[in-house]
């Protein structure tokens, strides 16, 4: 039996056992400890901000900075279509509205059909942009960076500066991605909105088993999120909750393999930007090729999307049972939001990049511990499947 390629696993061959033994032995394995301090602090310095906020989950993240924005039942967020279900959903945990808008080709939002929106189907009054067909107060944007890409945020702040839309930045698959020219040079993805949020599931760069973190430049907004995390409890002798809160806090023993994933995250980034130019250095036909990333960012090359150029259902399955035929997994693209039960009825502009990209990519392994034999093989198996090659 061949050797199994997962899609995306976690790689721990740092520090990890050394500090979970650690926490283990202090005894400081809830949702405290010194080790949740520790990773807020590291991964604040890591992307250049003062604070951090660590939660949950990155779900738990976006319902926190949903609430901390204010965003309740009166209001509308403009969502993207083509992206994991766990950014929207936290839009109906607060009652609001979501409206689905589509992506470019760098798989984030388009910032030209969001501006047409705006134009077309808004008013602005009084320092509000309202939806003409529902007459209800858009107040919120979330952005998500789509497998480390980082959307056109040089163009996207102005545009929702100006009709004053609160900015929370979906960087759940993006940490360690920075822009490398222009106006915001140096800047991390999810530090440039009005808030930013990352997510440690298994699958990502780099893992907490499941957790998330929230980063601000305003400490208010951090504030009130780490008083939600924690049951809002405003005097702890007395047990005194001021509003509902959550047990969103992350736990000193996810924090402590936090600590030792990120001490190690620049190495990871460096083997997926090798492999990464591998794949495409293999699968490149008139019909294959993996798509290409921002030019003006250093992404974190975190998930490899095949992209099928002339595309036939057929084709793409047949490339996913040759994967498993090899046991190396792959997986399409997510389904459309806005055309899954709960949402098929919620307002939509024109998706139809986001239906192209999700006919026409497939992604395929990108570990951080996945070989470059693997990597050859994988490719192999892609380029031989039905006379692609």
């Amino acid at each position: 039996m061949e050797k199994y390629i997962p899609l995306s696993v976690p790689n721990l061959k740092g520090n990890e056992l050394k500090y979970i033994s650690e926490a283990v032995e202090s005894e400081w394995v809830s949702v405290a400890g010194p080790f949740v301090n520790k990773f807020e602090k590291d991964l604040a310095n890591y992307v250049k901000v003062k604070e951090a906020v660590a939660c949950q989950s990155g779900t738990a993240g976006i319902h926190l900075a949903l609430l901390a924005l204010g965003i309740n039942k009166n209001h509308e967020v403009l969502v993207p279509s083509l992206t994991f279900i766990a950014a929207v959903n936290p839009v109906t945990y607060v009652n609001a509205t979501p409206v689905f808008l589509d992506c470019d080709d760098t798989l984030t939002l388009d910032v030209d059909k969001l501006e047409a929106f705006i134009q077309n189907d808004c008013d602005f009054k009084n320092g509000l942009l309202i939806n003409m067909k529902t007459k209800k107060h858009i107040k919120a944007l979330i952005v998500v960076h789509v497998f480390g890409n980082i959307a056109d945020m040089e163009r996207l702040m102005p545009l929702c500066r100006k009709y004053n839309l609160k900015v929370i930045e979906d960087a759940t698959e993006a940490l360690g991605s920075y822009y490398i020219e222009g106006f915001y040079k140096g800047k991390y993805a999810g530090t440039i909105g009005d808030i930013g949020i990352y997510s440690f599931n298994g699958n990502k760069i780099i893992t907490t088993g499941g957790g998330g973190m929230i980063v601000s430049e305003s400490s208010d907004l951090l504030k009130t999120c780490k008083h939600l995390s924690t049951q809002a409890k405003s005097n702890e002798k007395m047990f005194y909750h001021d509003q509902i809160g959550y047990n969103y806090r992350l736990t000193n023993l996810q924090a402590a393999l936090g600590v030792a994933q990120l001490e190690q995250l620049e190495s990871f980034i460096q083997i997926k930007k090798d492999n990464y130019f591998k794949y495409r250095a293999l699968i490149k036909t008139d019909n294959l090729s993996i798509l290409d990333f921002r030019k003006d960012i250093r992404p974190n090359y975190w998930f490899y999307s095949l992209f099928i150029k002339d595309f036939k259902a057929e084709t793409k399955e047949s490339i996913i049972l040759a994967l498993e035929q090899h046991s190396i997994q792959s997986r399409p693209i997510w389904g459309l939001i806005n055309e899954q039960p709960p949402y098929i009825h919620h307002q939509t502009n024109d998706l139809s990049m986001a239906k192209f990209y999700w006919q026409h990519v497939l992604n395929i392994p990108c570990s951080s511990n996945l070989s470059p034999l693997e990597v050859e093989f994988v490719a192999g198996v892609i380029l031989k499947n039905k006379g692609l090659q």
